[in-house]
């Protein structure tokens, strides 16, 4: 039997499940007899919309990547009292916002220093892939003028024939 559920039901769940107090999916299947498998799939689904759910609301340092850049994004705009606030709502502090948005800033700093390393080592590769074609074409050379002289030689001998002093 499959329920539909209102969108301000599932939001209310979701919210029970946020910090600053969260409830436990086991604690809210009790609670509102909605399945687990729902309310998991119902967290992931909020969570992929880039709002926060963490899976370990009480203890921020172990959310996810995604959960903690989330985090980041919605405090984006926000002023110093209006962080405070959200970080209140949630559980948070400001100082572990700010780690989070300094750490996703040098993700993206590694990420760019990775590309230019990408590029000097392609650039690199480009170079050694041109020396070692010139090199190809040099013993290819060297090949058809030894094979040319090998032929050469043997049509002296097939007319001249054997020389005396072999």
């Amino acid at each position: 039997m499959q329920h539909r559920y209102s969108t301000e039901f599932k939001e209310s769940i979701i919210k029970k499940m946020m910090p600053p107090n969260p409830i436990s999916v086991s604690q809210l299947v009790k609670e509102t007899g909605v399945s687990d498998v729902t309310l998991y799939k119902w967290r992931k689904d909020y969570s992929n919309q880039g709002i926060a759910v963490p899976a370990n609301p009480n203890n921020s340092e172990r959310w996810t990547a995604e959960d903690k850049l989330a985090v980041v994004i919605e405090t984006a705009s926000l002023n110093e009292a209006q962080l405070s606030e959200y970080c209140r709502s949630k559980g948070l502090y400001p100082e572990q916002v700010n780690e989070w948005k300094t750490f996703a800033l040098t993700g993206y700093q590694n990420s760019h220093q990775m590309k230019k390393k990408k590029t000097l080592n392609q650039q690199q590769d480009k170079k050694k892939i041109k020396q070692l074609e010139a090199e190809l074409r040099r013993k290819e050379k060297a090949l058809a003028e030894t094979a040319a002289l090998l032929v050469l030689s043997k049509k002296c001998q097939a007319i001249w024939g054997e020389s005396e002093e072999d």
